[in-house]
């Protein structure tokens, strides 16, 4: 077993009965949970003169957790900080004991709560858990390894990892477990790396507001500034007037941090409606308030501010409302007390263009239970658009709101906003046949609406209320238009059909043989009203399916016929189809006994003659010596008399000509000879 791993059964026993000695069983002093981790400036060296025991949590370590040692949050403290300049991060952990053996891991923790470091492995950084004592930390000459849980009785295993390399904007915590039971602290310093974890921004103050009746005026900083340098006798500020002074100040983020962004001061006595300033200046402790770098705000910087007159706080504005809003959002300049809010939502009623029920109420409370936002609920979504009109009412609690001043909202005051109404995207068209092209003339509605985006298939979109579309193909096409009031949004589609191709097309018999009947298969798509068909031979025929059309034998070897067809449909567009039909004289086949390769255009070359309907033709021809000289599988395809281009003196071939006989099927193989005659 790890002696590491024996260790810390130890500890876990030793802690257990030093934490039910003290009834608790976490950790408790600030800066040892991540949520209360210490604020970071790069330029400082943090001194732990002690270390209180406790642990809260295991720690997921890559590559380590899950062996033989568990790793945790022992005796820790935590640091946060967040990298203004991208870089490398240098740091060093010295001991006050060098025989103390402390670990550490880095954690980025942007957009996540800091307690994720316990749920979420994906926020590590880097780490080192070696078992050895002594400094630790991260340094360019550390190991690129992290290192686990180790024995210092076996080996000295690296306690200093490379240094990692942060982001610029990410926030980091940086945890220090101190493994050996002892309090014995250290210090922790930086640099050595690229990256600045110092905020360049410098301290200022950033506004005051009085409260209610003048005795306390809140101070908002521009930035997280440390508890530490706030005197608690409000000696960091004046009033700039003889009518009051700051007798003291604090911070509520203090209890359970070391940083804040705003102050609360109290005044000797209440001051009167006015106008004011408060004023800078160091503090019976030494400063003025110091960020968490020691910079401190500029002694003298002032910032003005007004006290009211106390009156009612009144119906201010509604956040921007949805379409079919189902609840409101109502805003105040200041905040109303929760306790006199009444949950039925009764403090309020709503009148308008169509009646409206309010079911319930509820503001955002804060730790005074005041809240400068109530939420309505309406019993149903508004669907009627117009000026409507929220009134205070004296609720089922018995009064109105009342706000953090006492003061209570008069009943009857009341607020107008307007309700967007809903929109239509409900379309028609009109369908305009053409015969070469369709148009679609589109109509929408108008109603309040202000943006159309319409989209067409196979075309460009449109933008216009009333677009029209020109089409030059036909189907199915589908439209979809989106219409919108800039706050309610509908889309409607539709799918219409050009149902008007006008094609003529028809099929037939290529070649004809004498007393073969031309086969004519019309394929003519559309709303057709009538068929004209010109045979080419002087006949006619006005119907769709001609019959199959007998040609007179030709004369000459073959004769080529052209067949119109011609159709019209309901709104008179035409289109026209035409093929050639070869007649020819004769479909025997043979192979002539001799031939004249003399270049006179007769009988100039070998081949099967008329084999129209030869099917898987193979004609070969060899000469005396059974040498084949010539082949195709073409019947058009001749020889010319010549081998390799040398023409051939008188002489007698041999033939052979096989094929299947398109009429019958049957397989005709035939021989013979032919004399080439120079």
């Amino acid at each position: 077993m790890n002696v590491k791993w024996s260790i810390l059964i130890l500890i876990a026993v030793f802690l257990n009965f030093e934490l039910n000695a003290q009834n608790s069983n976490s950790c408790t002093t600030l800066g040892q949970t991540p949520g209360t981790a210490f604020p970071v400036c790069g330029t400082t060296n943090f001194v732990q003169s002690n270390v209180p025991l406790c642990y809260t949590h295991t720690i997921y370590v890559p590559g380590c957790t899950g062996g033989n040692a568990d790793y945790s949050d022992l005796n820790p403290f935590w640091y946060k900080f967040t990298c203004y300049q991208s870089g490398t991060l240098g740091f060093v952990i010295s001991p006050n004991n060098l025989n103390d053996d402390y670990d550490w891991q880095l954690f980025d923790i942007t957009g996540h709560n800091p307690t994720d470091v316990f749920t979420d492995t994906s926020l590590f950084v880097s780490g080192n858990w070696s078992g050895s004592s002594g400094l630790t930390g991260a340094s360019s000459s550390g190991t690129a390894n992290i290192e686990c849980a180790s024995d210092p009785m076996i080996a000295y295993e690296q306690t200093f990892s490379r240094m990692p390399t942060l982001i610029q904007g990410h926030n980091y915590l940086l945890l220090v477990s101190h493994f050996t039971i002892s309090q014995s602290g250290y210090t922790l310093s930086f640099g050595g790396g690229t990256a600045s974890i110092v905020d360049p921004l410098l301290p200022h103050l950033g506004a005051a507001s009085p409260f209610c009746d003048g005795s306390k005026l809140g101070i908002k900083l521009n930035k997280k500034m440390s508890c530490a340098s706030l005197a608690p006798d409000g000696s960091d500020f004046r009033i700039l007037t003889p009518l009051a002074k700051v007798i003291s100040a604090a911070s509520i983020s203090c209890s359970s941090g070391f940083d804040m962004d705003s102050v609360i001061l109290m005044l000797s006595n209440p001051l009167p409606p006015g106008n004011y300033a408060v004023s800078t200046q160091n503090g019976t402790d030494g400063n003025t308030l110091l960020d968490n770098c020691g910079n401190g705000v500029p002694v003298g910087e002032q910032v003005a501010f007004t006290l009211a007159a106390v009156t009612p706080t009144l119906l201010d504005s509604i956040a921007p409302l949805t379409c079919r809003p189902g609840e409101l959002q109502l805003i105040f300049k200041k905040p109303i007390q929760c306790s006199t809010i009444a949950a039925d939502g009764s403090d309020f009623v709503i009148s308008g263009p169509a009646p409206i029920n309010i079911i319930s109420a509820a503001g955002q409370c804060d730790a005074d239970n005041n809240s400068s936002i109530i939420h309505l609920k309406l019993s149903a979504p508004i669907d009627v658009g117009g000026l409507y009109e929220i009134k205070v009412a004296s609720g089922t609690d018995g009064n109105s709101i009342i706000d953090e001043c006492g003061q209570v909202t008069p009943v009857g005051n009341s607020l107008d906003f307007a309700v967007a109404d809903t929109v239509s995207a409900a379309f028609t068209y009109q369908l305009l046949y053409g015969c070469q092209f369709d148009t679609l003339v589109f109509r929408s509605g108008t109603s309040g609406i202000n943006s159309w985006n319409w989209s067409f298939d196979g075309m460009p979109g449109s933008n216009q209320q009333n677009p029209q579309v020109i089409y030059s193909d036909y189907g199915l096409k589908k439209v979809q238009l989106i219409v919108s009031n800039g706050i309610c949004s509908d889309t409607a589609s539709n799918a219409i059909n050009l149902d008007n191709q006008l094609k003529a097309g028809f099929g037939a018999t290529a070649i004809l043989c004498p007393e073969d009947l031309a086969v004519i298969v019309n394929s003519s798509v559309g709303k057709i009203a009538s068929w004209n068909w010109n045979f080419g031979d002087g006949s006619h025929f006005n119907d769709s399916t001609p019959s199959p059309h007998q040609y007179p034998p030709p004369q000459t070897v073959q004769k080529i016929y052209t067949v119109t067809l011609t159709v019209t449909d309901s709104l008179g567009c035409v289109d026209t189809a035409m093929r050639d039909i070869k007649v020819v004289r004769s479909c025997y086949i043979t192979v002539p006994n001799a031939f004249t390769p003399n270049g006179d255009g007769i009988n100039d070359y070998l081949y099967p003659l008329n084999a129209y309907k030869a099917l898987n033709l193979e004609f070969r021809v060899y000469n005396r010596y059974g040498q084949l000289v010539f082949e195709t599988t073409d019947w058009t395809k001749k020889w010319d008399g010549t081998i390799n281009g040398k023409p051939q003196q008188t002489d007698t071939f041999v033939w052979t000509l096989h094929y299947t006989d398109g009429d019958t099927g049957k397989r005709i193989s035939l021989k013979g000879t032919s004399t080439l005659i120079r």
